[in-house]
Formats: structure tokens, C-alpha cells, sequence
């Protein structure tokens, strides 16, 4: 069986590649059956699985090692021809809607894979493919600029991930340091990612006004696949937060400053939530990778088969070390049915996270990689969130095997944390909107939108003088801002599923376990509503759903003492 490290990457010939789509695409156009286009359909999929597992395969190396001069030049290369591959995609899925079979075809996959077609039509044009590029190209520069970051700290030269545990430490003038640390970075930076940002928003506007959307919000959730969902049940979402979860936050950041012993809360002391010091997993990343493999083989047969597949092909690249990009991922390849786990380990609580987190997402895909078609192995970015996050949830009973004796102290704090995030998550989503509805924006003005954000969603963050951070720089340090607009609220949706399982599953964690399961298994085959409905879940938008949730969150916190 290949490892990872054996996986052939080719670069594809965009030139052939488009010669052999058109082709198979004529076929599909004048086929006189549903059996023929059925056929066709078959090795367009396999086309777009090719181009698909070389991308993945290529960026996979490439954030393993900002360095490698191949795989950044490869990377280039698809930043170009990204929106090549896009416009064969936006022509093909024209002709599956336009299809006289298009019936007997819904019958067959349902009618999801042709909402997914209207979007991908919907937001692209020949006119735009060379702004694609270019936006594709900033995005990179972002990325690298980020990953960029040597940070001398102690003695020692550092990445961003590498300060994490710094910033959790017992002595508060060590947090202090590390958190302005990471601040300084982006400050020093700052005239870069204001230059970058501003281009991409520009960029973005004049591919929208093309297109013949008002501004990119509207195109923003048409590239995000909102279905069923618009921008106005967004904003009634946001306000529920508003309303019942940033005074719940507030009463736990207050019980966190009285617990850690301090007058004044500053942002530095936000990540301790214990005087004694966060729990920390204790052993090596080997011996945590040892253990989850051991947890997943107890939780259930499935993911004790889906874990010692990914372990068995080094499909999972953990640790943090320099000219690695930051953050975390879990990505598909493919023509080897194979997820890829990628994070950047750091010796605190945060690395089980990530394993539990990635491996949500690394299970669902592998749980619906041969469901027949490429646009249903992954759902809509907002349902795909549910995965990771309840997995975070349904591993709790394993907690035991990485904290010890901390583990009940990890479960309280990753509770708290699970809460303290979704003021967060919403107001990163409000930013992007308000910054896409006025694209003539300065940078200051940006900044001060973001400020402005945080006395609504975040009143008492106190960034104790650090200019860059008071003047509303925090913001640029959210890659999902620069990479991937209005994706962040998808954590915040997923979230609110995500407690919901929670719930369940203390009272009854096999039927809770089993509707996540077929939840898993149905990939992207629904709309994110759709597949929330099939796990017996609540929407999110619904009144009384984050209000219920959050009464549940605070009972069990005043039960288990913590409040």
C-alpha cells in the first residue's frame, strides 16, 4: 500500500486537459440518452478527479514547506490555471442544467448537484478568469507572508505556531511577550496586508460587478453555496448570538479573570483558564498519535478502520517547524481516496483539538469518498463543520488517555472555549459584509469597522496599549478573511450542531453517534438545512435554537460548579 511520500504528482497540461473536457463535453451535449450522458458523466468525473488529486497533492507539499521552490512554482502554476479549470467546470454544469434529461438525472443524484451547477454558472464568466488569477495570487502572497514569520522570542527563532504555548504560560509577563510577539509580526507587516487586502477587495468588487451581482457579498454567498439561506437569515443568526451568547461569554470571562487570580482582564491572559495552567497533553506528538489511534479504534469500528488507514499511509503531517504555513487542514486527494490531515502541533491542549478537530472532517470524507460523483464526497463548508466540531464533542470520553488527571479540566475549558468563540466567529463574518457592501473602504476605515465590532461582540477585550491592536489590526491575523470570504460563520452554524450533539450525547451517545454516522456518510449529497433536518438537529436560524442551546451550556456549568 503507497504512503503519502509515494504519491505521483504531475503537473497537468491545461492545453490537453481542455482539449479532452470540450470533447467529452460535446459527447455529453449530443448523446440521445440518459444512459450515454450517464456514461460521459463518468469520465468527466474522472478528469476533474485528475486535475483535482495533482492541485491537492501539490498544495499539500507546498504548505509542508513554504521553501520548496518546486511546489511554490507548481503552485503558481495553478494559480493560473485554476480559472481555466473553472470555466471548463461552469460550461459543463451549463449543460447539465440545460439537459432534455436532466429529470431521469435528478432521480438519479438528486437535486443538489444541480443548485451546486447553478452556482458554479452563477459565479463565473470567460471575463473574469484573468481577475481570478490575480486573486489567486494574492491569496498566495498572503499565505506566504504569514508562514514568512521568524520570531525571535527566549533565545530562540520561532513561528507563529511555535509561540502557542508561550502564550499560555503561568507567568503573565511571558503571555504578555508572546501575544505582542505575534502583534508586532503583523504589525511590522502591516502596510503589506493592508496593500494585499485592499487589491483583493478591489479585485473581488470588479469580478462581482461583472458578473452583474451588486457587490461581492452577493457573490460571496453564492461562491459559498448558501442554499436555502440568505443574507438577511445571516444576520437574524448574528443577532441571536448578540442577544444570548456574548453575555454568556462575558459572565465566563469574568469567572476566568476571578480564577486566575488577576484585577484586570488584558487579551493576553484570555488563553489561561486555570491557575495552575492549561492542561497539556502528556506525551509527544508520536505518543498522541499513538493514543488516538487507540481512541478512534474504541470509539467505533468505523473510525478505528478510518484512523489506522491514515496512520498506516502517513497521511497526516503534524508538528510545527519553520517555512511551514500556519493553521490546520484536512484535504482529499482524490485518485488515491485519501484524506489529508495537516496542522501544526505545539505541545498544548490546542493539539488534540486538531486531532479531533481535522479528524472530523478526514472521517466524514473518507466515510463518503465512493459516493459516486466528486461534487457530493465534500458538503457545503457550513454542514462540513458540523463533522470536526462534534467530533471534538464525541471524543470527549476519551480525554482521559491524553490529559490524565487534567482531563476534566481540558472537557470544562474546551466548553468554555466552544462558547467564547461564536461572538468571534459572527463578528469576522459582520466585518467581511460591511467591508464587501463599501469596497471604497480605506485601511483605517477597515480597521476602525473592526473596532467597532468588537465593542458589540467582544466589549471587554482589552488589548492593554499595543497600537497595531487598538487601532482594529486584530482582524488581519484570520486567514479565512484573505483566503476563503464569508467561510467563518460556517464554524459558528456548525457550532451551534455541534453543541446539540454535545447534548445528546450525555444523555444518549449511541443514537446520537448513529445519526452522526449516516450524517457523515451522506457527504454533500443535501443542502446544509437538509442534512441538519436528517441528523435530527435544529437549524441554527430558528428562534429559540442558540437560546435553548446556550440555557443547556450554562445549567451544566452551574451543575459541574464551574460558574
Amino acid at each position: 500500500m503507497l504512503t503519502f511520500e509515494e504519491y505521483e504528482y504531475t503537473r497537468p497540461d491545461i492545453e490537453k486537459l481542455q482539449t479532452e473536457f470540450k470533447t467529452a463535453l460535446e459527447q455529453f451535449k449530443q448523446a440521445n440518452s440518459f444512459e450515454d450522458q450517464a456514461a460521459i458523466m463518468e469520465h468527466i468525473n474522472m478528469l476533474t478527479s485528475d486535475y483535482s488529486t495533482a492541485e491537492n497533492i501539490m498544495y499539500i507539499r507546498s504548505s509542508i514547506d513554504t521553501n520548496d521552490k518546486f511546489y511554490q512554482d507548481e503552485r503558481d502554476y495553478f494559480d493560473e490555471t485554476g480559472p481555466q479549470f473553472q470555466a471548463l467546470q461552469s460550461d459543463y454544469y451549463q449543460a447539465v442544467i440545460s439537459t432534455p434529461f436532466r429529470a431521469q438525472l435528478e432521480d438519479k443524484w438528486g437535486p443538489q448537484l444541480f443548485k451546486l451547477a447553478e452556482n458554479a454558472i452563477r459565479s463565473y464568466s470567460d471575463e473574469v478568469l484573468p481577475l481570478l488569477q490575480q486573486e489567486n495570487k494574492l491569496v498566495s502572497e498572503y499565505s506566504n507572508l504569514v508562514a514568512s514569520a521568524q520570531i525571535e522570542f527566549q533565545g530562540e527563532t520561532l513561528t507563529l505556531a511555535q509561540l502557542g504555548p508561550f502564550k499560555e504560560s503561568l507567568d503573565r509577563s511571558v503571555r504578555k511577550d508572546a501575544m505582542n510577539a505575534t502583534a508586532d509580526f503583523y504589525a511590522s507587516n502591516e502596510v503589506h496586508f493592508d496593500r494585499i487586502f485592499d487589491r483583493l477587495v478591489a479585485v473581488r468588487h470588479e469580478i462581482a460587478t461583472t458578473l452583474g451581482f451588486k457587490n461581492f457579498t452577493e457573490l460571496g454567498y453564492i461562491r459559498m453555496d448558501r442554499i436555502g439561506y440568505d443574507v438577511h437569515m445571516m444576520e437574524h443568526f448574528r443577532n441571536q448570538i448578540r442577544t444570548h451568547v456574548v453575555p454568556l461569554a462575558e459572565k465566563i470571562r469574568g469567572m476566568q479573570r476571578r480564577r486566575i487570580g488577576i484585577s484586570e482582564m488584558k487579551f493576553y491572559d484570555e488563553p489561561l483558564h486555570y491557575p495552575e495552567g492549561n492542561p497539556q497533553p502528556k506525551g509527544s506528538p508520536e505518543w498522541i498519535l499513538e493514543n488516538g489511534q487507540k481512541m478512534y479504534q474504541e470509539l467505533s469500528r468505523e473510525t478505528g478502520r478510518f484512523f489506522d488507514y491514515m496512520k498506516r499511509k502517513n497521511l497526516l503531517d503534524l508538528v510545527a517547524k519553520k517555512g511551514k504555513e500556519a493553521g490546520g487542514y484536512c484535504t482529499f486527494i482524490d485518485n488515491y481516496d485519501s484524506p489529508f490531515i495537516f496542522s501544526n502541533f505545539n505541545g498544548t491542549s490546542g493539539d488534540i483539538d486538531v486531532l479531533t478537530h481535522e479528524a472530523g472532517h478526514a472521517f466524514q470524507v473518507y466515510s463518503s469518498r465512493s459516493i459516486g460523483i466528486p461534487e457530493y464526497i465534500w458538503p457545503t463548508t457550513e454542514a462540513a463543520e458540523i463533522h470536526s466540531m462534534s467530533m471534538e464533542f464525541f471524543t470527549w470520553f476519551w480525554m482521559d488517555r491524553f490529559f490524565g488527571s487534567d482531563a476534566e479540566r481540558y472537557r470544562y475549558a474546551h466548553l468554555l472555549e466552544s462558547v467564547l468563540f461564536l461572538p468571534y466567529g459572527v463578528a469576522v463574518d459582520e466585518f467581511q459584509q460591511r467591508i464587501y457592501d463599501h469596497p471604497d473602504m480605506t485601511p483605517s476605515e477597515r480597521k476602525a469597522v473592526w473596532k467597532d465590532l468588537e465593542t458589540i461582540y467582544l466589549p471587554n477585550r482589552d488589548y492593554d496599549g499595543h497600537p497595531y491592536l487598538e487601532q482594529g489590526g486584530f482582524w488581519q491575523r484570520q486567514g479565512h478573511i484573505y483566503e476563503v470570504p464569508f467561510y467563518y460563520i460556517d464554524y459558528a452554524l456548525a457550532q451551534i450542531c455541534a453543541l446539540q450533539f454535545w447534548q445528546r450525547s450525555l444523555d444518549d451517545f449511541d443514537g446520537a453517534w448513529t445519526d452522526y454516522l449516516a450524517l457523515c456518510q451522506l457527504g454533500g449529497s443535501k443542502s446544509f438545512l437538509e442534512l441538519v433536518a436528517t441528523a435530527h438537529l435544529k437549524s441554527p436560524f430558528e428562534d429559540g435554537t442558540v437560546e435553548s442551546i446556550m440555557d443547556f451550556v450554562s445549567d451544566w456549568l452551574v451543575e459541574h460548579k464551574i460558574f
